[in-house]
């Protein structure tokens, strides 16, 4: 048996940064996908966050399936914490 202690170098696991990554690429996709069809992705995704209406999404690209596969009061989540942390780094 080695003497190496099993907690050196151990990766501390976060759930909120991987599912803040998972929110991020899904937006980032499904901005593209809207973009690329020539909608405005911001009123596009307002219109989806605020009524949770998939069809405010295209489903070009798979774009409305994969905004489904994480809950809007998470996506809103993500993007609320991430304002929140550039208006903090601002007034610092």
């Amino acid at each position: 048996m080695s003497d190496k202690k099993f907690d050196e170098g151990t990766i501390n696991f976060k759930k909120n940064e991987v599912k803040e990554a998972f929110a991020v690429e899904i937006l980032q996709s499904v901005y593209n996908a809207l973009e690329e069809k020539g909608y405005n992705p911001i009123n596009q995704l307002v219109g989806y966050l605020m009524s949770g209406e998939p069809t405010y999404i295209t489903s070009s690209n798979d774009a409305r399936n994969l905004i489904t596969k994480i809950d809007r009061d998470e996506l809103i989540e993500v993007i609320l914490c991430d304002f929140l942390q550039k208006i903090e780094k601002k007034s610092d």
